[in-house]
């Protein structure tokens, strides 16, 4: 449940003061220049923000994914072995049913 919240946390710190139309000029300069060197300033830090929380969050998601990995590697090397027991096992029952019906043919009539 915490990792939801904090998904979502990041989600709107990813997209915090983006509107459709880009991002918004909320500066007060003499000369639209100096106003556009400061909003390209902004963005250019929002950017590196941005770019730099997807870059955390990409590596989490490869973290987690090698870590399933490994885990379905360790069931399906388990699932084998598991397999060969009840394989190994089935073999003996039909070893020892064989065996009773050899000796005593009445009990399975």
């Amino acid at each position: 449940m915490e990792s939801l919240i904090d998904n979502r946390n990041n989600r709107v710190s990813l997209f915090d003061g983006i509107e459709e139309g880009g991002i918004r000029a909320q500066s007060v300069f003499s000369s639209s220049h100096e106003i556009d060197e400061h909003d390209n300033e902004q963005a250019l830090d929002g950017l590196q923000d941005r770019v730099s929380l997807l870059k955390r969050l990409s590596g989490d998601i490869n973290e987690e994914v090698d870590s399933h990995n490994r885990m379905l590697d360790r069931m399906g090397n388990d699932m084998d072995s598991s397999r060969g027991v009840l394989s190994g096992t089935m073999d003996k029952f039909k070893m020892k049913g064989r065996s009773v019906v050899e000796f005593d043919p009445c009990l399975f009539e």
